[in-house]
């Protein structure tokens, strides 16, 4: 007889684990107990030698399908007591790494039950199980126990309690496990319609074309029919969002299918347990509204997570020919984080929702929806929040200290650091609004509490008047400033756990740089501790304060400065009114309201621009978009030189790829070759730039970095390009290349 203390490391709570492992011991006949820790899931088993050893084998091999072990110690121990049988007992918290479960989506066999009319959960918005439902915006603090999450407001029925507490059920140990007698309630914001009522109510308006606002596990949407225009058209116009895409959530697979094309590799992550939207290639003859994602290949496209999404598109009343396809875009004005109360909802949306439909179960965090693109044959995340948020990356080296990384001023995430584990939140949203910077500190506390990690230094931007900046240094720690673009790159490196030398590839739209002006197209050689900028794209005048990151027509200008006939030029291409490019030439002649700029997003504005494709933006990366847009519709194949000679000084003639394009554009050339001439000409520059470094520096690999590698097909020329001259890419795959994942680097910076 043999006795073992077993503790298992990862995500193993909030997942069914205890009653797993519960179950599991009585399979192999073992006595002892499980516990939740709070950092980790601790077990005493006693038997046979032999069979304690298949027991601790099966564990990794049969755990739950939400679960990620990532450490097993097995101590061999003699037990002051003996034990009859195998029990889950009182967890009991004690310090060390925590791991928290996002939440979940709805399981098949939840799903099975909600529509089950012989089913006593039949119908019942907040039906869930051990293997899915709200996890992270619902709890309070750790070991994930009912009376530590919102749930602790509703006190179980008979009934639930009976399954809570019966090993061979499915909801056995399930924090959240309620019923329609138990558990929270749907209604109508401002009204007396509540339940099965509320549900009939807002599928009635959103079949008749009208817009309701939905809360779900991490914050509100906003929906609508995504088949009427004019629906979605009214959206817009009230929610002020031009031309900005909205996501798509379908009633199943099958309605997706008719609108988009897929592998089986995407259908996998559609179905996943993080249910997060993928951008998929629209296909020809869709019958989703052309306003939806106006002059984009692709939609952003989602299943239904929550039982209540399944209920509005099938509760079962006498709505016929229910919409099969709901705008889901976030419930929040531009630029603000996602509402989670109703009184916020009402306040931000109210005047122009048809009804709000919320429920009495609180959100104790935010969590936005995910965002991701496939790429290469693997996931690419955009944004990173629900579903994936706060699962840590894991790296081979020691923070000496607890590390607080505040992240970018846009697309805002945190980081918390401590030991080998780097937890970045869900998403935030801009910190240009002081309303978001509230958001973020009371997110941090929340987060603070739940890992139990009280920072000893914050790590933030270099630029001086970030409003991220102001409050790391608010904040009384000390404080290290990063430099932006070299933080995007240490993201990369973190992601891929890798600690030497690369020549880093740092693009994006803009950054404040070691010399005061704005960076974002540039190339040094780092590893996890320092960097050298031995390069960048070509130098620009860069006119017209924050319009000129809004207005790409401005760039043009500047960049046709050495063109003796610009003005004509500029009016043959209706780039501005007459005014506004005499305003603009002034500028420039005097040098007024200008700043050296080698922002490469701001190149993408420019070609956009010339080209006829976007003048002016109305959401953040509109102009790349669109022109990445037109290069993908280009059906020929490209001829003639467009591999552009590096010099000495490893300064990317990105204003040589201008100037023939502009030149080829003015001869009336194919804005489809044209823009497909650009992403080519900019990945050939980027690899001959690399490996020219890499034969000084003896360095053979590459790190890409910045939002501009957001852009999937850039992303794939430049790689391919590297590659054929036999270098390495690292590049991030599970963290955003975007301003969204810069806060992981921020915190490795500072690790040992």
């Amino acid at each position: 007889m043999k006795e073992f203390d077993i503790k298992i490391f990862g995500i193993v709570q909030g997942v069914g684990f205890r009653p797993f492992i519960k179950n599991l011991a009585d399979k192999f006949k073992i006595s002892g107990n499980v516990a939740n820790k709070g950092s980790y899931v601790e077990i005493f088993a006693a038997g046979e030698s032999k069979i304690l050893k298949n027991f601790v084998d099966a564990i990794p091999k049969k755990a739950p399908a939400r679960s990620a072990i990532l450490k097993i110690d097995v101590t061999e121990i003699e037990f002051e007591k003996k034990f009859s049988g195998f029990e889950i007992v009182e967890s009991k918290h004690e310090t060390g790494d925590i791991f928290v479960s996002p939440d979940i989506a709805i399981c098949e066999k939840c799903r099975e039950e909600l529509f089950n009319p012989n089913d006593r959960r039949y119908l019942h918005p907040f039906i869930n199980c051990t293997a899915c439902g709200p996890r992270l915006t619902i709890l309070k603090n750790m070991p994930y126990d009912r009376e530590r999450t919102s749930m602790g407001d509703f006190p179980m029925c008979e009934k639930c309690s009976e399954e809570y507490h019966n090993p061979i059920s499915r909801r056995y140990d399930a924090q959240p496990v309620c019923c329609n007698d138990c558990g929270p309630e749907v209604y109508i914001f401002g009204k007396n319609i509540r339940g099965a009522a509320a549900i009939k109510f807002a599928r009635k308006i959103l079949a008749g074309g009208g817009i309701v606002a939905v809360k779900g596990i991490g914050g509100f949407h906003l929906a609508c029919d995504a088949k009427n225009f004019s629906a979605v058209e009214r959206l817009r116009k009230n929610k002020i969002r031009p031309t900005k895409p909205f996501a798509v959530m379908f009633r199943n697979i099958d309605a997706l299918k008719n609108e988009c094309d897929f592998s089986p590799e995407v259908y996998k992550i559609l179905e996943s347990p993080q249910k997060p939207i993928v951008l998929l290639p629209k296909k020809s003859g869709g019958k989703i509204a052309g306003n939806v994602a106006p002059e984009i290949n692709k939609l952003g496209t989602f299943l239904p997570y929550t039982p209540l999404h399944l209920l509005l598109f099938d509760y079962p009343d006498e709505i016929e020919n229910f919409p099969d396809a709901l705008v889901m875009t976030s419930g929040n004005p531009s630029g603000v984080p996602i509402s989670i109360e109703d009184e916020d909802a009402q306040k931000n949306f109210g005047d122009f929702c048809d009804a709000i439909i919320s429920h009495n179960r609180k959100i104790l965090l935010r969590a936005d929806d995910s965002v991701t693109d496939f790429f290469a044959g693997e996931l690419s995340m955009i944004r990173r929040s629900r579903g994936y948020a706060p699962l840590p990356i894991f790296v081979n080296a020691k923070s000496g200290k607890n590390i607080l990384a505040v992240g970018g001023e846009l697309k805002n995430t945190f980081c918390l650091a401590k030991n080998n584990l780097l937890y970045a939140s869900p998403y935030i949203g801009d910190m240009t609004d002081l309303r978001t910077v509230e958001v973020l500190k009371n997110s941090i506390n929340r987060m603070k509490d739940l890992l139990e990690i009280e920072p000893e230094v914050v790590a933030c931007d270099f630029h001086p008047r970030y409003h991220t900046t102001e409050f790391a240094e608010s904040l009384n720690l000390p404080v290290v400033k990063i430099q932006h673009h070299y933080a995007h790159i240490l993201t990369v490196l973190a992601e891929n756990n890798f600690f030497g030398e690369v020549v880093g590839i740092s693009f994006d739209g803009t950054g404040y740089g070691d010399d005061g002006t704005i960076w974002g197209g540039e190339i040094f050689v780092c590893d996890s501790k320092n960097y050298r900028r031995v390069g960048h794209i070509s130098k620009f005048s860069q006119a017209g304060g924050d319009k000129s990151s809004r207005e790409g027509w401005r760039i043009a200008l500047s960049l046709m400065k050495n063109f003796p006939d610009i003005r004509s030029i500029s009016e043959k291409l209706n780039l501005a009114t007459p005014a506004e490019i005499s305003g603009q030439l002034f500028l420039l002649k005097k040098n007024l309201n200008c700043i050296d700029s080698t922002s490469c997003g701001r190149i993408f504005d420019a070609v956009s621009a010339i080209l006829g494709i976007c003048k002016n933006s109305t959401y953040e990366g509109e102009a790349a978009m669109k022109l990445q847009t037109v290069a993908e519709n280009f059906a020929g194949n490209l001829a003639g030189n467009f591999d552009f000679e590096i010099g000495e000084d490893l300064i990317l003639p990105t204003d040589k790829l201008f100037e023939k394009i502009l030149i080829d554009r003015l001869n009336g050339e194919n804005i489809y070759k044209l823009a497909r001439f650009f992403h080519a000409g900019l990945a050939g520059m980027i690899a001959n730039a690399c490996e020219k470094i890499s034969r000084i520096e003896n360095i053979k690999t590459v790190a890409l970095g910045g939002g501009v590698f957001q852009n999937s097909l850039l992303a794939g020329l430049t790689i391919e390009n590297l590659q054929k001259r036999g270098l390495k890419v690292l590049r991030n795959k599970t963290i955003p290349p975007n301003d969204g994942g810069i806060c992981i680097g921020q915190a490795f910076r500072l690790f040992d």
